[in-house]
């Protein structure tokens, strides 16, 4: 049946039809996620390994082969790429299409385990983390301040920033950047160390049993069993200076003797710069499923309980915000929407003198637009900037068919 036919014999059928349609599409906007790329599912697992000291040939002895003649027990497996660097191996793994990603991250995980028994003594558990084009960064979060040290920013930015920035949801929490790690410092005095004929091993040994950490326990005394305290680890840093190193000729050379400490930080190894002052910044970085306006919006509502936690001299805020580039092209879509929607509008009125005609083409573009949304939401899409761009492409298209549609069904004087 001629669909122009059954729309006049049946108009309340389609009047409800497109109601149903255009309740649909609310209900659409409001449940789809907004993001700025669409969701590409790549069966990418990436492994990190780190190893201090070691230069690329031993990583890629001790350590990378190990982890590649295990991986390609995994199933789904396609091929593995390596890259072994001075103190770290970077592997990536790269499944079939339409693996089961879930299973190969836990089977990854597992080899992992098995792989590192083979491993040299020291060796910490690499990083383990699964690609995909979605978790992309949506901003930073800036912390910066005229008063305090790069270093005592570090410290607030990653023990009271970042537990509540790890909280929000559709976010993960990389540690800030921009600072450099705390370090306790300790500098020997060559001179000293040659007039008592003392080797800078002789001072770590002392430095490690000087500063053990012993479990404590309990002890009974009557009918109470109070804990235990031991004195084995220092609680100043300034009390490393009291640590013995060796008995000599009838004195005891303790560590002030031959070296000072001081509570300093890492070598820096990169920095960040805001408005040309040294700042610290923790990386918005959203995950696969998450929506990008929803993550932008729940950090800034986030801001104020920050600031409460860090001290007045200190700034946060959300900067290189993202999400523009989504609410932009949504924006743009609109407005070619009403566009071509008024444009059309007003031509069919000129030129064809019905007004009812010009009604029929107003009505159709948002009413396809709406059947669109509700077709991307069924099939489980996001509104992202390529949706987009095929909606604002595909407005035209329909204007010129309600144009042709038009002309062709009025009747001509």
């Amino acid at each position: 049946m001629n669909p122009i036919d059954f729309a006049l014999r049946r108009p309340w059928t389609v009047l409800v039809a497109v109601t149903a349609l255009a309740l649909l599409a609310g209900v659409a906007v409001r449940r789809m996620k907004i993001d700025v790329f669409p969701s590409l599912n790549s069966p990418v697992v990436y492994v990190c390994q780190p190893y201090g000291g070691m230069d690329p040939a031993q990583m890629e002895g001790l350590l990378t082969n190990y982890y590649e003649y295990h991986f390609l027990y995994i199933s789904g497996i396609h091929h593995v790429e390596s890259k072994s660097v001075q103190g770290m191996a970077i592997m990536k793994l790269v499944f079939h299409p339409g693996t089961d990603m879930a299973q190969a991250m836990a089977e990854t995980i597992g080899y992992v385990t098995r792989s590192r028994a083979f491993m040299p003594p020291g060796t910490v558990s690499p990083f383990i983390t699964r690609f995909d084009g979605g978790s992309v960064p949506v901003g930073y979060l800036v912390l910066s301040s005229a008063t305090k040290s790069i270093n005592e920013i570090q410290d607030q930015a990653l023990f009271k920033v970042r537990p509540m920035f790890a909280a929000l949801p559709g976010v993960s929490a990389p540690p800030p950047f921009g600072g450099s790690q705390r370090t306790v410092v300790v500098r020997l005095d060559p001179e000293r160390l040659q007039a008592l004929a003392m080797a800078p091993d002789e001072v770590i040994t002392a430095l490690t049993k000087g500063n053990v950490i012993s479990p404590s326990g309990v002890v009974r005394v009557g009918d109470e069993m109070p804990i235990v305290s031991v004195n084995s680890l220092v609680k100043n840093v300034a009390d490393l200076l009291d640590i013995p190193i060796r008995k000599s000729g009838g004195t005891i050379v303790f560590l002030k003797d031959v070296a000072t400490v001081a509570d300093s930080s890492d070598v820096p190894t990169g920095y960040a710069l805001v408005n040309g002052r040294r700042a610290v910044y923790i990386l918005v970085t959203k995950r696969a499923e998450a929506s990008t306006l929803s993550v932008v919006d729940n950090v800034k509502q986030a801001l104020p309980d920050m600031r409460a936690v860090l001290p007045d001299d200190i700034s946060v805020g959300f900067e290189f915000d993202q999400s523009p580039t989504v609410t932009g092209a949504i924006g743009s879509l609109v407005l070619e929407a009403i566009s071509g929607t008024g444009l059309i509008g007003l031509v069919v009125l000129l030129f064809l003198g019905d007004w009812r005609s010009a009604m029929v083409v107003v009505l159709t573009i948002p009413f396809a637009l709406a059947g669109a949304l509700v077709g991307l939401w069924v099939s489980g899409q996001s509104l992202n900037l390529m949706t987009l761009g095929g909606l604002a492409l595909a407005v035209g298209i329909v204007v010129d068919e309600a144009t042709v549609e038009i002309e062709m069904t009025c009747p001509h004087e």
